[in-house]
C-alpha cells in the first residue's frame, strides 16, 4: 500500500499541560482552607489532595515531547549538535525561572521594608509555598538549579514548586547524555531500568533523604519517552503494539491504582503512586493520538483539551506553575487576618488565589515566557506522519 504523508495536530498537550498546571494550584490552596467546613465540601476538596501527580504528568509530557523529534528522525539521537539542544532547552526554561527568582526577591524586599517601616511582622505558617526568610546559600543554589539536591526541606526554600524546575534542568542533560546512548545500545528495558534505578538510589541507600524533591521522576520522563516511541514508530512491532492494545481502557486502570496506592493507610512510597500517574498520562497520551490518527479529532469527553481555553491555560502553565506559590501564600496571609468565617474565608481563599494566580501568570508569560516559546509552539503544533 502507498503510503502518504499528512500532519496531525497535538494542541490536546497544551490542554493536559494547562490542565494539570490549574489542579497543581488548587491542590496548593487546600492545606490552607479552613478545617470547620461542612462535611460535604471537605469531600469534595479531598479530590485537590493529589498534586504531586500533576507534576509527573508534567514530567511525562516532557519526556513525550522531547523524544517526538528524536522519533522521527529514526537515527536515535537528538536533531542538531547538542550546543544546539542545549541553547533550546536553556531558552525554554530559563528566562522564566530566573524571572521568577526576581520576583521573590523583590517580594522579599517588600516585606523586609514593611517589618522595618511599619508594625507588619511576616508569620510563617505551615504549608506556606513561598518563604522570605532564606540564606545568601539558597540564592546560589537556585540560581544553579542545584538547590533540589539538598536533604530535606532545604530543597523547598524560597519558593517551594521551583525544586521541580531544577529536576527538569537536570533531566535535560541526561536526555542526550545517558538515556539516549542507553537506547542506541540495549533498547527500552535498560532505559526504564536504569532511569528508576538512579532516581531510587536516594531513597533506598540514604533513607529518604531526598525525597522531598522525587528523583524518581526520571522515570517517569523515561515512561513519556516510550509513550512517544508507540505514538509515532514506524517500526512493524511498534505499530502492532500502538494499534492491539487497549490505551483508554490502562489509562483508567492506572490511574486507579495511582489512586488506590496513595491513600495514607497504606503507607507506600511516593514513588510507587506517582509512577502509576505517570503511566496513566502516558496511556492517555497514546490513545489520544492514536485516535487522532483515525480520526483527526479526539473523543467527545476528552475535546475539552483542545478548547480555545485548555490551549491557552497551556501556552501559559510554566508560568502559572512558576509563580502561583508566591500569590497562593500571599492571599493566605491577608485572609487569614481578616477573621472571616470558614466558609467566607474557604471561598474567597479558592477565589482570589485562583483568580490573581492566572491573571498575574498571563501577564508574567506575555513579559517573560511568550518571546521564548511562540517559534518552538508553532513549530510543533503539527507533527508530519506517514499513513500506510
Amino acid at each position: 500500500m502507498v503510503s502518504t504523508d499528512r500532519k496531525i495536530r497535538l494542541q490536546y498537550l497544551d490542554g493536559i499541560r494547562g490542565f494539570a498546571a490549574l489542579y497543581v494550584v488548587f491542590s496548593h490552596i487546600l492545606p490552607h482552607q479552613s478545617h470547620n467546613l461542612p462535611a460535604w465540601i471537605l469531600l469534595a476538596t479531598k479530590l485537590l489532595r493529589f498534586g504531586s501527580m500533576g507534576v509527573a504528568v508534567f514530567i511525562v509530557l516532557s519526556g513525550y515531547c522531547l523524544m517526538l523529534p528524536v522519533v522521527r528522525q529514526k537515527t536515535g539521537y537528538i536533531p542538531g549538535t547538542l550546543v544546539d539542544y542545549f541553547k533550546r532547552r536553556a531558552r525554554r526554561i530559563l528566562p522564566p525561572y530566573y524571572a521568577t527568582l526576581i520576583f521573590c526577591f523583590l517580594v522579599t524586599a517588600a516585606i523586609f521594608v514593611l517589618e522595618k517601616l511599619t508594625h507588619f511582622k511576616w508569620q510563617t505558617v505551615p504549608y506556606d509555598w513561598f518563604y522570605p526568610n532564606y540564606s545568601f546559600v539558597d540564592v546560589i543554589l537556585h540560581l544553579l538549579l542545584i538547590h533540589n539536591l539538598t536533604p530535606g526541606t532545604l530543597a523547598h526554600a524560597i519558593n517551594l514548586p521551583l525544586w521541580s524546575v531544577a529536576v527538569e534542568w537536570q533531566i535535560y542533560f541526561l536526555f542526550p547524555l545517558l538515556l539516549l546512548p542507553l537506547l542506541r545500545r540495549w533498547g527500552w528495558l535498560s532505559v526504564i531500568l536504569i532511569a528508576f534505578i538512579i532516581g531510587l538510589t536516594p531513597h533506598y541507600l540514604f533513607n529518604g533523604l531526598m525525597d522531598v524533591s522525587r528523583p524518581w521522576l526520571l522515570g517517569s520522563f523515561a515512561i513519556g519517552m516510550v509513550a512517544a516511541e508507540i505514538g509515532f514508530s514506524q517500526k512493524p512491532d511498534w505499530i502492532r503494539l500502538r494499534k492491539s492494545v487497549p490505551w483508554s481502557v490502562l489509562a483508567v486502570i492506572f490511574a486507579g491504582i495511582a489512586f488506590l496506592t496513595e491513600w495514607k493507610k497504606l503507607r507506600l512510597d511516593a514513588w510507587i503512586f506517582e509512577s502509576f500517574a505517570a503511566l496513566a498520562a502516558a496511556c492517555l497520551i497514546i490513545y489520544c493520538t492514536n485516535f487522532l490518527l483515525e480520526k483527526n479529532t479526539l473523543p467527545k469527553g476528552l475535546r475539552v483539551l483542545e478548547s480555545p481555553v485548555a490551549i491557552t491555560l497551556g501556552a501559559f502553565s510554566y508560568s502559572l506553575y512558576l509563580t502561583h506559590g508566591v500569590i497562593v501564600t500571599l492571599v493566605h496571609h491577608f485572609l487569614h487576618d481578616l477573621q472571616l468565617s470558614a466558609i467566607t474565608y474557604t471561598v474567597l481563599l479558592y477565589l482570589v488565589s485562583v483568580g490573581i494566580s492566572l491573571v498575574f501568570a498571563y501577564l508574567f508569560y506575555l513579559a517573560f515566557e511568550r518571546r521564548f516559546t511562540t517559534n518552538r509552539r508553532l513549530k510543533h503544533k503539527s507533527i508530519d506522519i506517514k499513513t500506510h
